[in-house]
């Protein structure tokens, strides 16, 4: 390590994202990305926002894109907050919300893989909850009584990688229980399928939801999440946020993402469709002799009993097909499939069932 560097970063482990290979002719479903492209008025909006007016700096309250996201959720503009994807807010929140007192965070020990590095960043204490055997969360885990409350909680849900989701009962029994911690759900996939907290924020002061345009309005390039909560907690995140950068996202990022939350029509023409993908594709997998987890997300985790899940995403690579593989324990023998458009998904089983004939 370079001897000018800070004390703490020799001793960091950095996320790793999945592969971005460069292979013809490749299918890409190791990322979850959605298949279908943005909504026309969000190319729209950014080509018109591509003008002289990029000499000015944009406008760090975002008013325009909140007021938009407040109207879709039935909030005030207050209760919401946007940032340089979901992952920025989520790097926020752990700065705002879970360093206290060296409190502990909670979270399950399956989950986004990022989290354990945000721990490690800021140096918060994590509890890992094991999943229970099915890899749902055990709620009783987070509800039970304990000497030293919890800094937070932190939840994807619908999980990843497993895609299972908390209904919204077991969410509010678990905010209702620790009153004083922040818990925090992270809702990058609940548009194909599962319920939204954001219904339960009037009734807790504690609750925090992140989203992402990065998965059900297809802008994954272009780096835009905010956040739900009652406006005190909103307003910890902008302290971070202007004491951290108070211009995340630029004018064109402003435009093509109000845009996104504007054209419902288009969000849930393709909500629905990717639904109706990863039905079929779980069908076609299962056909296959894969077991799948039953999803709400826009992937499917699966394993196929005969065969070892890192032979399986090796073989599709040497046709051109990436998928993920975690050689985390307890969920080694798994794939996370991220659903492509019907036809992507052809391809997909096609090369499975050669890969699974050697």
């Amino acid at each position: 390590m370079n001897s000018l560097f800070s004390d703490h970063v020799a001793a960091l482990q950095p996320y790793v994202p999945g592969e971005q290979a460069r292979l013809p002719n490749l299918l890409k479903l190791n990322t979850n990305e959605n298949p279908w492209g943005p909504s026309l008025r969000v190319l729209e909006a950014m080509r018109a926002a591509i003008s002289d007016d990029l000499r000015l700096y944009p406008d760090h309250q975002a008013l325009g894109l909140r007021r938009a996201i407040a109207r879709r959720h039935d909030m005030d503009v207050d209760q919401v907050f946007v940032g340089n994807g979901s992952d920025e807010i989520l790097a926020h929140v752990f700065s705002a919300f879970f360093l206290r007192s060296g409190r502990p965070l909670w979270l399950p020990d399956i989950s986004y893989g990022f989290y354990p590095t945000w721990c490690r960043l800021y140096g918060v204490p994590a509890h890992p909850m094991a999943l229970a055997d099915d890899f749902s969360v055990q709620v009783a885990d987070y509800v039970r009584e304990v000497e030293v409350e919890p800094c937070g909680i932190l939840l994807a849900n619908p999980n990843a990688p497993t895609g299972l989701a908390l209904g919204l009962d077991d969410i509010a029994r678990i905010a209702a229980t620790r009153p004083d911690s922040t818990v925090v759900i992270d809702e990058a996939y609940v548009d194909f399928g599962a319920e939204s907290a954001a219904s339960l924020i009037a009734d807790f002061r504690n609750l925090l939801v992140v989203h992402t345009l990065s998965k059900s309005r297809s802008l994954a390039g272009l780096r835009v999440g905010y956040a739900l909560g009652q406006p005190d907690l909103i307003a910890g995140l902008v302290r971070i946020k202007d004491s951290f950068n108070s211009y995340p996202l630029d004018r064109v990022a402003l435009a093509g993402a109000q845009a996104a939350i504007e054209d419902e029509a288009w969000f849930e023409r393709t909500c629905q469709a990717l639904i109706a993908a990863r039905e079929q594709l779980a069908l076609d997998l299962q056909a296959l002799g894969f077991e799948c987890l039953p999803s709400k997300a826009n992937f499917i985790f699966a394993f196929h009993p005969h065969h070892r899940a890192a032979d399986i995403a090796a073989g599709l690579r040497d046709q051109g097909i990436l998928v993920r593989h975690f050689s985390t324990p307890r969920i080694d023998r798994f794939l996370r499939i991220t659903v492509g458009t019907p036809e992507q998904c052809a391809r997909l089983c096609k090369a499975l069932g050669v890969v699974l004939a050697r």
